[in-house]
Order: C-alpha cells, then structure tokens, then sequence
C-alpha cells in the first residue's frame, strides 16, 4: 500500500452563505422574520426602514382596482357550477365585510389579562367565607386537589394527611360540603351523581320535577341513557310526565360545574401571510403588509465607502453585500410564498367556498410539479404560514389532503370524508347512535370506500366518542 493521487469526477451540491440564508428566511414565521430583520437592522448600518416605502394594497385598503401586488385566480367552473346566485352574491367584493371576520370586540390583550381560573375564583371564595382559619386550610387543601373540570380527585383519607397537623376525614368532609356550594354550584363533586345532586339541592324545593330528579341522579342515573323517560316511569312506578320533567331537569344541570372557568392554555395569535378574498367574481391573492417588509439600503453609509479608509471600506463593503443578499432572499421568500399560494387557491376553490366536504386530493409533490420546485421547498413555503380568508384565518397546510379512493377519479379527501363523518354523526339518533361499521356502510353507499378502521381513526382524530360513549353522553 502506497500513498497515491488520484483525479475523480463527481457531483457536490455546496452551500453557499446566500443559499443557507435563503433556506432559513423560507420557513420562518411571519413573527420570526420580523425578528431577523429587526436583529438585521440593529446589527447591519447598511441597513434601515424603508418608512416611505409603497403599501401593498389588501382588502381592508384596496379602492377599486388599484391593488398591483395582488394575483388574480379563475375560478375552476367546474367546481363552483352548484353554487347559487344567492351564495356567491354573499361573498365581499372588495370591501372587506367578508363571512368569517374577526369580529373582535374589546381588547384582546384586555380579554387575555381578565382571564379568571377556576382555582382564583375559589380561593377568591374561600377568603370571603365565614369559616374559622383550620377550616380555611382545609379548603385550601381541597381546591388545590380539584380538577380544571370542577371534580375533586384525590380520596378524601389523601386530602387529610396532606394537612399540617393531620385533621379528621368527617372535617374535610364538612368543609367539602361548604365548597360544593360555592359558585358554580356542584364543585368539587367526587362524581357526576354528587354532582347533579348538590345542583338540585340548591334549588327550590318546589321546583317542577325536583324530588323525581334527585331519585334518579342517586340510583339510576347509570341506566337513564339505556331506559329512557319511559323505562324509568315504569320502574319508578311514577307518571310518565313528571319522569320527563325531571329527565329535562337533570338535562338543564351543569355535569362538569368547572369546565367553563377551568385552567385554559394561553391564547396564542397567529399572523396571516397570505390575503385571499373574491373580487368581481375573481380569487384574488396577496402578500400581507408584514410578509413585504420595507428594507432598503443606506445610502448616506453606502457613500461613504469612498471616502473612507481601506480597512472601513472593506468592512462597509462586507455589510453592503449582506445587506444586498438579505433584500433579495426576501423578495424571493415573498414570491414564493405568493406562487405557492396562488396555486393553492387554484386547486381549492370549492373548499375556500364550501369548506372541508370540498377539499380535493393535494399533496406536496403535485404542487411541486406544477411551480417547477421541490417538494422541500414548498413544504418550507408552507411551514408554519397563514392565509386570511374569507373562512376566517387558516393555516396553508389546511389545503392539503390525503386520498381516500379505489385509485380513481372519484378520490375524495380525508378532510371531506371526515366532514361527512361529523354531518352523518350529528345528525343520528342519539339513543341509537351510528357505529363505526354502519358509518363506513352508509359512506360506502354513498361512493366513498371507506374500511371501518379508517372511519374509527378519523373519529378519533376528531375527537368524537365511541357510539357507546355517545349513549351515555346521550
């Protein structure tokens, strides 16, 4: 074995700063790229904000046909022949009372900070109640083992040994009563039938239907979704009217009482980068304002590279250029934005006007073919990107859909099956819920193959009981 030179031939894809740069501005969000040119700004003296610069014209400022920076989009006839004269007439035109706005009343940030847990509200109550100080840590003791939905979890024996000193379980018991009568009434229930019957104990006594009401949420509320008004009447050996009256009694209570003040996750708000709207019977298409940012260079900087010495020059010279590349890698994250965008609204037409049941078959690849790109680079073009519509704000992954079909022109989309799901659901009867296997029959006679796992997996994924469950909910 010597050591040797040898010549080879091959192929390397190198990435260049400009290149990487590109990439990285591609998938960023719309709040992560004005943070990068923000931070570009700060850094750059080459440099600065263009104040002056052009606005791009969207819905909420375009007068008449001025807007430049749109992209017109014909609508596919054959996908819009069945809607009405009466439905497309509903549609803006240009000024901007579109179907699906914001409709925001007050501050957001106001509603945000307004926000009251569950927990607040009850130790807001605990302080405010007339119970001695031991009493006070033991309800402190119980709130904090209550759920967001109201419910208390943990065993009453847990509770007490959690105490400092340790207290008895018939005190916690009795500080517990106290607690389920706070508002809302009925928390910290230990089950759906504690629940229920805390509520109807604070009601009048004669309340209509109220003494059958509590006999039932006590012993058969278990059997009522199987026996119905009826059934119970019968067992109850009571008349059939005051058992339905008590049946509409239980059904006005509240089963979770802390659900609607229950922990909820920060609100988080998205940023369109894309405005689609219908003008004079056109889809139109447009960057948003931030999606353009107005950058340009500074000239009062780029004089002085002349009347500077080398080393200034030189470093001028660097922030020149990588200014100069930063413009143009996002006038090119913009166009591509918009073309994938445009192209997008080409193929989903109905589903802008009638939904999911309408969304088509799309993938990656065929929207990669169309443009001439790659599909890495239209996954990037669409990571993470909204799209102002007039069905409200949505993210551009909401335009694609996997196939559901036997390979043929007749292929219907996921999203349109799981749409249909959801119609066929909502509209069965509720003491006899539809299986899985029955809604994969009734999807299947209507010209979607559909297998009984597929329809239990969108089920699922829609977050809908199990037509057992459904029953009980029933």
């Amino acid at each position: 074995m010597k050591p040797r030179l040898q010549a080879t031939l091959g192929q390397q894809l190198v990435m260049t700063p400009q290149l990487r740069q590109a990439i990285r501005l591609l998938q960023l969000s719309s709040i992560e790229l004005d943070a990068e040119l923000t931070e570009a700004v700060e850094t750059n003296p080459l440099l600065e904000w263009d104040e002056g610069g052009e606005v791009i014209t969207t819905p909420e400022t375009a007068n008449g046909d001025t807007d430049r920076d749109a992209v017109e989009v014909e609508i596919d006839a054959s996908a819009v022949e069945s809607w009405s004269d009466a439905e497309l007439d509903s549609w803006t035109d240009g000024n901007g009372g579109s179907r699906g706005g914001d409709g925001d009343s007050g501050s957001l940030a106001e509603q945000v900070a307004d926000r009251e847990t569950l927990h607040d509200h009850l130790f807001w109550q605990l302080h405010l109640s007339s119970l001695s100080p031991r009493d006070r840590q033991i309800g402190a003791a119980i709130i904090d083992a209550i759920s967001d939905d109201g419910y208390l979890r943990e065993p009453l024996d847990t509770i007490a040994t959690t105490i400092d000193p340790p207290v008895r379980i018939e005190d916690v018991l009795t500080v517990l009563h106290v607690v389920q009568h706070f508002d809302p009434i009925g928390v910290g229930a230990r089950s759906v039938s504690e629940a229920l019957c805390v509520q109807l104990g604070a009601l009048d006594e004669e309340t209509p239907g109220r003494a059958i009401a509590m006999r039932i949420a006590e012993e058969h509320l278990e059997r009522l979704p199987r026996l119905g008004a009826a059934g119970l009447a019968q067992e109850l050996n009571e008349p059939i009217d005051e058992v339905e009256c008590a049946v509409a009694l239980l059904l006005s209570l509240d089963p979770r009482p802390g659900a609607q003040l229950g922990e909820v996750a920060p609100e988080s708000y998205v940023t369109p980068d894309v405005v689609i709207w219908r003008q004079h019977g056109m889809w139109r298409v447009a960057l948003a304002d931030h999606s353009r940012p107005r950058l340009r260079i500074n000239r009062s900087y780029e004089a002085l590279i002349t009347r500077t010495s080398s080393s200034d020059a030189a470093y001028l010279r660097g922030q020149l250029q990588e200014a100069r590349w930063l413009l143009r890698n996002v006038e090119a994250r913009g166009e591509t934005l918009l073309r994938v965008a445009t192209c997008l609204v080409q193929r989903q037409s109905a589903f802008l006007e009638s939904g999911d049941g309408a969304l088509r078959p799309l993938t990656l690849r065929e929207v990669a073919a169309e443009l001439g790109l790659h599909e890495s680079t239209v996954s990037r073009a669409i990571a993470r990107k909204y799209a102002r519509t007039p069905r409200g704000t949505l993210p551009l992954r909401a335009f694609f859909a996997s196939s559901v079909g036997n390979g043929t022109a007749e292929e219907t989309s996921s999203a349109a099956v799981q749409a249909m799901i959801r119609q066929l659901i909502s509209a069965e009867n509720p003491r006899k819920p539809l299986s899985d296997a029955r809604l994969a029959e009734t999807l299947q006679s209507a010209g979607v193959p559909v297998a009984r796992r597929t329809v239990a997996k969108y089920r699922e994924a829609m977050s809908i009981p199990s037509s057992q469950d459904r029953v009980r909910i029933s």
